[in-house]
């Protein structure tokens, strides 16, 4: 294989050195089209210069038909010798390839069949290919190059473009859907000196003209929270977050994330939000509310149940966890009832990881249609305002289908004194062996002590919504380049 690519490369060189003898440029500066392909496919009758990459090309003597497409779209040719003097026909036939790039200059018209076609009066190669585009034109079955060669997989594979043209509505969507609720985004520090915003595990980098250990942020979070207490009323940003922890089919450790913070709002208001803005995104970008996800089909239209987090957790472990602050103590009730063994629970270092652990398995592992789960346990989120009934819970929701968390979203922490000490309690979890804590945030502290109103936020992660809507057995299927070893 590899020596029938090296000679089909040596042919195409061959072809660029003779097409520079015969005083052809083989790649064009620029071609002047009248009309993308999409928009050549509704002129019939009309001419139309287009342009694109030949993805097949068939010749009969003195007459056949190639394709060209874009990301969009793509559009047959036919090139007959009678619109064509004998040179530019044996031109086109020797020196133009499947893969490379050409111009077209003809009429639109129907086949007899009812394809649509641009009957070729002028061919121009813009680019010459070098290497040849993959046999299996229904799509790259090779992962790897799936992943590493992205364009192969763009140029071939129809689903691929499916899912990347989605999400790039998706993205186009929430922005504008936030910018038309009064919400202004704006852009807040990558490189940090503050691990903070969320429990996970940062990377760490060094700045060299300031020397200091910085990190990559894990969250937007106290960034945005200071935009309010600057009077930004409703405040977004939707970018890159990297967290240096495991890889598994649902994580990568850079991800793309929206978060927004609206004043005044608690997150009963933000759970309105949330549910009317994914409805209107469902039928937007996908033209219906329903998806078929694991073999199921999930609706997003209807109304969604509530579940209780900490009592359907009372339930299952029957006690009172909220009491209990000795992680080996609660790992005791976890295997008397059952639940795990303790050698899966050897990662759990705290109470709040335990928690987490058993709560993805044998809570959010069981939800298929779109559920709201709300009232969880105050040491889950550092961040979170703490009940008025009870402070050991917090006023969280997530919304979890098909096993899947796809938002989480909470009535903010804005008292300064209780801030501090949650953060506090972080570094004793740290201390403990908890690598996903978070810091003492001095500057954001600073900025709560200085008043912000009540807020409540919201994180919506992109690739695994794109994931879960596009029924993905990967994350890396909704990453247009990802990180390959």
């Amino acid at each position: 294989m590899e020596e029938v690519l090296s000679n089909e490369v040596d042919i195409r060189r061959q072809k660029i050195e003779e097409l520079r003898k015969m005083g052809e440029i083989p790649y064009k500066e620029k071609f002047d089209r009248t009309c993308t392909i999409q928009e050549a496919r509704e002129k019939l009758g009309e001419k139309v210069a287009i342009a694109g990459r030949i993805v097949f090309r068939r010749i009969m003597g003195k007459f056949g038909f190639c394709q060209i497409r874009d990301i969009y779209d793509r559009i047959q040719i036919s090139v007959g010798r009678n619109e064509f003097s004998e040179e530019d026909y044996n031109f086109y036939k020797k020196m133009i390839d499947i893969g490379d790039f050409i111009g077209v200059e003809g009429e639109v018209y129907a086949t007899q069949t009812g394809e649509i076609t641009v009957k070729a009066e002028k061919i121009v190669l813009l680019s010459k290919t070098l290497r040849p585009l993959p046999e299996k034109f229904h799509g790259i079955a090779d992962q790897e190059i799936r992943y590493r060669q992205r364009y192969l997989d763009l140029i071939t594979n129809e689903e691929s473009r499916k899912i990347f043209l989605t999400r790039s509505k998706v993205c186009s969507f929430i922005r504008r859907y936030l910018e038309d609720h009064g919400f202004i985004e704006v852009e807040t520090p990558v490189l940090q000196t503050s691990v903070s915003g969320a429990s996970a595990k940062p990377f760490f980098t060094h700045h060299n003209a300031l020397d200091l250990q910085c990190n990559l942020r894990i969250a937007t979070e106290t960034w945005l929270k200071q935009c309010i207490a600057a009077g930004i009323d409703r405040v977004f940003e939707l970018g890159k977050d990297f967290r240096n922890e495991g890889m598994d089919p649902s994580h990568l450790q850079e991800f793309t994330q929206v978060e927004w913070y609206a004043s005044y709002w608690n997150f009963e208001d933000n759970i309105t939000f949330f549910k009317k803005l994914i409805v209107e995104l469902f039928n937007t970008c996908l033209g219906t509310t329903k998806v078929n996800y694991q073999g199921q089909e999930i609706d997003f239209s209807g109304e969604w149940p509530r579940i209780n987090y900490v009592e359907t957790m009372r339930e299952l472990l029957g006690c009172d966890f909220l009491a209990i602050d000795n992680v080996d103590e609660l790992k005791k009730i976890v295997v008397d009832k059952g639940l795990f063994g303790y050698g899966e629970l050897e990662e759990c270092k705290t109470v709040r990881t335990l928690i987490d652990y058993i709560y993805k398995r044998k809570i959010r592992a069981n939800i298929v249609n779109p559920t709201i789960l709300y009232n969880y346990p105050a040491s889950l989120i550092p961040l979170a305002r703490r009940n008025d009934a009870d402070d050991r819970i917090i006023d969280v929701f997530q919304v979890v289908a098909g096993g899947a968390e796809l938002v989480k979203a909470y009535s903010e922490l804005v008292d300064p004194i209780v801030q501090r000490k949650t953060l506090e309690q972080q570094l004793e979890e740290k201390a403990a062996g908890d690598d996903e804590t978070m810091d003492v945030d001095e500057d954001f502290l600073l900025a709560m002590e200085h008043g912000m109103p009540p807020i409540s936020g919201l994180g919506f992660g992109i690739d695994r919504f794109l994931q879960f809507i596009f029924d993905c057995p990967n994350i890396r299927d909704v990453v247009l380049f990802p990180t390959m070893k």
